[in-house]
């Protein structure tokens, strides 16, 4: 049976059935633009985030460091002495030679951050360990765990100050490349959506346990395949920490075990989101089945793929309420202040080359989310992006439809919200 006909664009989006179940269905990707703001607020966050390290890890700082001794692997969009001059609120450049060094305000914020490190390390030790509770070896790359570093909230020298004081969870291996568990602590292998589950109705190994969905404004599903949706929802729920190797392939039952896997990464991760490439890598690592890529983009009422900042981002969509985290970590507490000083310096520089009135509103109320003082309100710009010409991810090919018509008016929040002083 050929797939249904894609019905005209500003309709909403439908689901193109095919003959057989779930598992070849395909659904189209719809844009949810709440979604890609809280993708697209962290614009050059990385890249800041490694420099302002390389300036502030050391005990004691170096007073300055000369531009060229700055760390090759932190990925800057563009050359370093361009981006450092973008942020005079945390950057301070000399001449002859060119040097950077923190300035009071960034020092204090890192400080900050050093005491909210300490307090949750007891929480990032014990994420860490479930990470490698998933994981079928009890061990990962350590290469990968330091991409992860920022994705679960691990200090810039994490290596030194948390494993060694976990002797009884993380163990390096002779060859010092991977990271293994010592101990499987069965107390923590519970996940969240077994946690979710026990909060509203309690839970029992076996049980059918459906994940929380929800959609983007206009979109639907057809009948047929949310009737297979609503079937594969009642099959049985295999907790990630389980051995799932015994489950027969490409079967239903074995999809909704990986899907219980990645919801449970990305429920490790305190910004409840993940880079889709770094993502894949995980998946890899963790020995999920073949074709795991494609399970994101056949459950978009559990997982989002953001297309802004020219990358692919893995939102857990039941972790926001519109743009805004439901539980927010205290580093991300600490990460919305470093946006709001980044943000302070853009606007500091835009004042100095004589910006229009507009643009420096548009800058205020930037600030405004990160936690400055000031009416409430979203910039509908923000939602903006040169990137929407991107091409999409070949999972998703031939099954493509975006939905614009969604009012920046069903955002507006009060963001401030958000920020943790």
């Amino acid at each position: 049976m050929p797939l249904l006909p894609a019905r005209a664009r500003r309709a909403p989006a439908a689901l193109l059935v095919p003959v057989r179940g779930l598992l070849e269905a395909r659904v189209p990707w719809a844009r949810d633009r709440a979604l890609d703001h809280a993708v697209e607020r962290e614009r050059h966050l990385v890249p800041f985030l490694l420099a302002k390290d390389a300036l502030l890890a050391a005990t004691p700082p170096p007073h300055a460091v000369p531009l060229h001794s700055l760390p090759s692997t932190i990925p800057f969009p563009f050359r370093p002495l361009r981006f450092l001059r973008l942020y005079p609120s945390a950057f301070a450049l000399s001449p002859h030679p060119i040097e950077v060094s923190p300035t009071p305000r960034l020092s204090a914020l890192h400080a900050a951050e050093a005491q909210v490190v300490d307090a949750t390390r007891p929480d990032a030790a014990d994420r860490l360990l479930r990470l490698l509770m998933l994981a079928p070896s009890r061990a990962l790359p350590l290469r990968l765990v330091a991409r992860l570093r920022l994705d679960l909230g691990l200090a810039p020298d994490f290596q030194r100050s948390l494993l060694p004081s976990y002797p009884d969870y993380f163990a390096l291996s002779p060859d010092g490349t991977l990271l293994e568990l010592v101990c499987y602590r069965k107390d923590l292998a519970v996940s969240a959506m077994q946690s979710y589950a026990q909060r509203t109705g309690g839970y029992k190994v076996g049980d059918a346990v459906a994940f929380p969905l929800s959609f983007p404004r206009g979109f639907e599903l057809d009948k047929k395949v949310r009737k297979w949706l609503d079937e594969w929802q009642r099959l049985p729920y295999i907790s990630p920490y389980e051995d799932g190797l015994h489950l027969a392939p490409r079967s239903d039952i074995t999809e909704k075990r990986t899907v219980a896997v990645l919801h449970e990464v990305l429920s490790l991760t305190v910004g409840k989101k993940m880079e889709k490439e770094v993502l894949v890598k995980l998946g890899e690592a963790l020995q999920l089945p073949p074709g795991f890529r494609k399970v994101v983009a056949r459950h978009p009422g559990i997982f989002y793929m953001s297309h802004k900042l020219r990358m692919q981002t893995v939102v857990l969509r039941e972790s926001y309420r519109r743009h805004m985290l439901v539980d927010k970590h205290p580093m991300m507490g600490i990460r919305y202040q470093y946006l709001h000083l980044m943000h302070m310096g853009k606007e500091e520089v835009g004042k100095g080359k004589g910006k229009d009135r507009k643009s420096s509103r548009g800058e205020q109320m930037i600030g405004e989310e990160f936690g400055a003082e000031g009416e409430d309100g979203d910039n509908e710009e923000d939602y903006d992006d040169e990137d929407d010409g991107d091409e999409l991810d070949e999972d998703m090919e031939a099954g493509v439809a975006s939905e614009d018509e969604e009012s920046d008016d069903d955002i507006e929040e009060d963001t401030g919200k958000q920020i943790a002083h």
